[in-house]
């Protein structure tokens, strides 16, 4: 009789938040993840738990700050458990963010991620010509308010509506810089999902990340729209759970 196979072990799943948000997005996740599943937001310099360090003014540098602190990270949670996986997640802003910083990470850790989930963003060479420097902070609030990835409480608060202008405001810095980096491949596989109702990525769009990577991709529809992952985070937890803990067939 063969000896059992020792189950596989945690998972931690470094996720990065839309733009103009912070690490704390992803704090609801915690309670809906399974026991193996940990749940680690993700934040950049100048940002949220980073708050005291300095901002990188550019993605590159962005990318290599967020990726040696992610591999700090990792490192740490190895010695206490060599079993442990990774992966990573990202929301809009967020997905190409994360893509480029868990393969600047896998190279400094020595270890691929078991996936990398893009949820929500175009890939960077479909990206549109960035207009938010004509808009003013008031109109800019508005876009905010109708996209609906923001808590309305925080846009009723004079303080925390100049905090969310700014962070916008320097993240619409960085996106611009996208298109810059369409040549990013991956050699790990990526979990591809889109909101069917998506007013800026239809499905699509979405689904040419898999031009991102040597591997396999899975494409997941969800309804919803552009921040149905975050509005209700029940559905995402539940596919990065089959993708990661479960067994999430591959599509090419």
């Amino acid at each position: 009789m063969s000896p059992a196979r020792p189950a596989p072990g945690p998972v931690r799943l470094y996720c990065f938040p839309h733009a103009g948000a912070t690490s704390s997005v992803h704090r609801p996740w915690g309670p809906l993840a399974a026991p193996h599943l940990q749940i680690v937001g993700v934040d950049a310099p100048g940002r949220g738990t980073r708050s005291r360090e300095e901002r990188p003014a550019d993605f590159p540098a962005l990318v290599n700050a967020m990726a040696e602190h992610l591999a700090d990270d990792l490192a740490r949670a190895l010695d206490e458990d060599p079993g442990l996986r990774w992966a990573t997640f990202g929301h809009s802003f967020g997905a190409m963010t994360s893509l480029a910083v868990a393969d600047a990470a896998a190279r400094l850790a020595g270890r691929p991620p078991l996936r990398a989930v893009l949820s929500a963003a175009l890939p960077p060479r479909l990206q549109q010509p960035d207009t938010t420097d004509d808009l003013t902070d008031d109109e800019l609030l508005e876009k905010i308010a109708a996209d609906g990835g923001t808590p309305a409480g925080l846009l009723s608060n004079s303080a925390m509506r100049a905090y969310l202008v700014r962070l916008m405001r320097e993240d619409y810095v960085i996106r611009r810089q996208f298109p810059r980096h369409a040549a990013l491949r991956v050699d790990f596989p990526l979990t591809l999902v889109a909101a069917r109702d998506d007013a800026y990525v239809t499905p699509a769009q979405m689904w040419q990340w898999a031009e991102h990577t040597t591997a396999a991709c899975r494409r997941v529809e969800i309804p919803g729209g552009h921040f149905a992952a975050v509005q209700d985070p029940k559905e995402i937890v539940a596919i990065v759970t089959e993708d990661l803990l479960g067994a999430g067939e591959e599509q090419g």
